[in-house]
């Protein structure tokens, strides 16, 4: 459907009720951008070519040539070493990816059981089951062991996150062939009591188990993996895993702080990233640029709604508990950080507000009614005295599992998110980790009231992240923060406390 038709449903703002000849007339243009785009050469290879293996056509990616101009942070060069391994990677992905002879021989053989493949062509497959926050860090996370240990990365995405992205590899997919052996079990409990790593440690250990390398292994990361699971992150165990070529992660978080304190990976780690906390930044500027369709809806947001502002700030409030959580309690620590540290400013403030350079409010929340607070504070009862306006660019009401119309309108919201010059996120949400990540600035996380886990009235209602690192939620029982005064690179995070996150060298809490 094109945008033109699409804008009315999921665009609201505090300029809404005044939508000017101007406005229409911008609006009949911003829908000849995406006439355009949507007639250009595509900028991925749509999941109809991964599927068969056939040829596609000749990639173009609008987003990965524009974004610099909308993202106002500068990105760090890529390390020299880093950019080498990328290059060693897309090489080898060519080499061995689903477009390959290589790939078309050796993948039916797995069904055998067997070892199969070479020492140059092994595979990990990320196999994602929950929200696009999520798959986002777990796919990351998932690149990285790739490049670490010389694996081709393949994805397992369904319907619900076709064109979401750019292919990132020149000249061959990511996408896992339908023909693939398991293709449709690979979450299966079945599939999980033959094939999972944990398993086999456990008939390792019940019956003494020493049955040669199997072709393939799934390695279950999610938040409730079993204490043989977790081994997975143990040094001594990465020996067998590396002899298996197939491997299928089924996780979607941000591991890589358990990468950097294991003996096996370390010294590689330091050498690819010399400054620890940009690593998720190059991983997701890297890896994840907006599609074509998805870029014709974010920069038409943009353009018709946030572009003439001087300054823009970003709002992602996301509330997991809503019925235990009070719509009050949320908005009180919403307010009681933006007016501590002035993000905003003091809606008392009456006469800096009049000389404030004019600024954008973007609300991403799956409610409406944070938005319609906000722009209640600063939209439209200052309309007329200051040059603040408050949008939200959807509102889904719940979370929509396998909505592929929902994780597009998902990954529009985090894009404009990164548009932002000031973020401020909710504790918890990958959703805000990924915003930050891409934009590269360090956002200030309001403490969104738990009612599980409850904090102290005298902790502050938000804290600055220290970088751009996201929190690994779930690490396992024996991944500990790096001791105080060894200079080390991992420590608890901002907003789990049980979690761990990378620190490069910061005092956090441990």
């Amino acid at each position: 459907m094109g945008l033109g038709k699409r804008l009315p449903e999921f665009i609201t703002g505090s300029s809404a009720n005044k939508f000017t000849v101007t406005a229409a007339a911008a609006f009949i243009a911003l829908s000849l951008v995406l006439i355009a785009t949507v007639c250009s050469p595509i900028s991925y290879f749509p999941l109809k070519f991964a599927l068969s293996g056939s040829t596609p056509p000749e990639q173009t990616c609008e987003s990965r040539e524009q974004r610099s101009s909308y993202l106002k942070h500068r990105t760090p060069e890529l390390p020299p070493y880093l950019l080498s391994k990328l290059q060693a990677y897309e090489r080898r992905h060519r080499r061995c990816g689903p477009l390959s002879e290589s790939f078309n021989t050796t993948s039916p053989l797995v069904r055998g059981g067997h070892s199969v493949g070479t020492d140059d062509c092994k595979f990990v497959v990320y196999s994602p089951s929950q929200g696009l926050g999520n798959r986002i860090l777990g796919l990351s996370s998932t690149f990285l062991y790739a490049l670490l240990t010389n694996r081709v990365l393949l994805v397992d995405f369904g319907p619900d996150m076709e064109d979401l992205f750019c292919e990132p590899f020149p000249n061959s997919t990511w996408y896992l062939p339908e023909t693939f052996p398991f293709l449709f079990q690979l979450q299966t409990h079945r599939f999980r009591a033959s094939y999972s790593y944990g398993n086999l440690l456990k008939r390792k250990e019940e019956d003494g188990d020493s049955s040669s390398s199997p072709a393939l292994l799934q390695i279950f990361l999610q938040d409730k993996y079993n204490e043989y699971d977790k081994l997975f992150f143990k040094d001594e165990n990465q020996g067998f895993v590396e002899r298996v070529p197939w491997l299928v992660l089924i996780h979607d978080g941000y591991f890589i702080p358990c990468l950097f304190q294991m003996q096996t990976f370390r010294s590689e780690l330091e050498k690819l990233f010399p400054d620890q906390e940009t690593v998720f930044h190059h991983l997701v500027k890297y890896l994840f640029s907006p599609s074509n369709q998805a870029w014709g809806q974010i920069t038409g947001f943009y353009e018709a709604y946030l572009a003439k502002a001087e300054e823009r700030i970003g709002f992602q409030i996301r509330v997991f508990e809503p019925k235990q959580t009070p719509f009050t309690a949320v908005m009180k620590q919403i307010t009681s950080c933006t007016q501590k540290h002035r993000l905003i400013l003091p809606q008392s403030d009456e006469v800096t507000l009049r000389n404030e350079t004019s600024k954008s409010i973007l609300v991403a929340s799956l409610s409406r009614k944070y938005y319609e607070e906000i722009d209640w504070m600063y939209g439209r009862r200052r309309r007329q005295s200051t040059g603040i306006a408050v949008y939200q660019a959807s509102h889904e009401g719940k979370q929509h599992s396998g909505d592929n119309s929902h994780n597009m309108k998902a990954w529009m919201d985090i894009y404009l998110l990164s548009t932002s010059d000031v973020l401020v996120t909710s504790s918890m949400s990958t959703f805000g980790y990924v915003a930050a990540g891409i934009a590269g600035v360090k956002p200030w996380i309001v403490m969104i009231p738990d009612p599980y886990h409850p904090r102290g009235a005298d902790e502050p209602a938000c804290e600055r992240a220290i970088n751009l690192e996201p929190c690994f939620h779930f690490p396992p029982w024996f991944a500990y923060p790096d001791p105080p005064g060894t200079g080390g690179l991992v420590g608890r995070c901002e907003d789990v406390s049980w979690g761990l996150k990378l620190v490069g060298g910061h005092k956090t809490r441990r």
